[in-house]
């Protein structure tokens, strides 16, 4: 609850696994409402809103993900309670059991939201929260690569991937963000829920953010291309992902696995999810979005080399499984190497 000069308080849970970007970039974030818009544009800090800390198991130094020390200003037993709780993302394999590993933080993660703190978490960050007993049964979100994560192992979580927050729970104090930088959008909500849309507002415009307003889709890609075990299935996978644009190409992976037809599409689809139809699409989706991040050909024209005679057709499936059309794609995430061209 709020702090003696009346700040809000904030509490960023580390783990050792933690993505110190993430984890700092947090914490700047929840510095900055009423202090920073006034120093650059007035030349002097204003009040300060909020007050963050970094909470862990211990107020031992340990190293994040990549190397950077991180250092707790409270552990579990002497931290203050906060209002807000947030866990940023951490390194976990996608699909992978956690259970046991995570004890102290879910204990003190479950005893904020008992008490009425907010819990909030970024990424990778929500599996915390399952571990905290707090997903069963409810929406969530987390990073388009880490959907198995919560699905494999919290039941009846409903993970709403495209997502970019979630908002789930009594009153709503249960908020997710999606993969990579949506911290900033979950930073940016939570500034604007406790202390006011105005300083929101202001952080971003300091910070230059920018809303994740498309969701996750755009940014994923179509489909985990990982390799069956199954090695019929597999000869199939390797067949497709050199040959996927040529003409039938679904009859031509029945033929390389050696398998009846109907056994073909049942063990295709237990070993990847997917039909054989899919598949294919979305090894030409991802190619079709790599040459237009890449390159200047025309949409029909990458159409019809991915395999798609009818560009209409595939300017339609591009926007349902994409979320934006070919030429939106391009515009966002061709900007890179726009600004790689040399200029006359």
């Amino acid at each position: 609850m709020p702090d003696e000069q009346g700040r809000i308080l904030v509490a960023i849970v580390a783990v050792p696994e933690v993505t110190a970007s993430a984890l700092y970039g947090m914490f700047d974030l929840f510095s900055s409402p009423g202090r920073d818009f006034s120093f650059v544009t007035k030349g002097e800090a204003g009040e300060q809103r909020m007050r963050p800390f970094i909470v862990a198991r211990s107020k031992d130094q340990f190293l994040a993900a990549n190397g950077i020390p991180v250092q707790a200003e409270f552990d579990f037993d002497d931290a203050p309670m906060p209002d807000i709780a947030c866990t940023p993302d951490f390194f976990v394999d996608p699909g992978a059991s956690v259970a046991g590993q995570f004890e102290p933080e879910a204990a003190w993660l479950a005893r904020v939201h008992r008490e009425g703190g907010m819990l909030a978490s970024a990424c990778s960050g929500t599996v915390l929260l399952g571990e905290a007993g707090l997903l069963d049964g409810r929406d969530a979100t987390i990073h388009w690569a880490y959907v198995a994560t919560l699905t494999n192992n919290y039941a009846g979580v409903k993970v709403r991937p495209n997502q970019t927050l979630v908002l789930t729970g009594e009153a709503q104090r249960i908020v997710m963000a999606g993969g990579g930088t949506s911290w900033q959008d979950l930073a940016l909500y939570l500034i604007a829920r406790h202390v006011g849309l105005k300083e929101a507002i202001e952080v971003a415009r300091v910070y230059l953010l920018q809303w994740h307003d498309i969701g996750q889709m755009p940014f994923a890609a179509p489909v985990n291309f990982r390799q069956s075990d199954d090695a019929a299935i597999l000869r199939s996978q390797d067949w497709v992902a050199a040959n996927y644009a040529l003409p039938a190409p679904v009859a031509a992976m029945i033929e390389q696995s050696g398998l009846p037809e109907r056994s073909f599409m049942r063990r295709f689809r237990a070993a990847t999810g997917m039909t054989p139809l899919d598949y294919v699409h979305a090894h030409r989706l991802e190619e079709a979005k790599q040459m237009l991040e890449r390159s200047d050909l025309p949409v029909e024209a990458i159409a019809e080399e991915v395999g798609y005679e009818d560009a209409s057709f595939f300017g339609r499936l591009f926007r349902r499984r994409v979320g934006l059309t070919p030429s939106q794609y391009r515009m966002r995430f061709g900007a890179l190497r726009r600004a790689m061209t040399p200029q006359n």
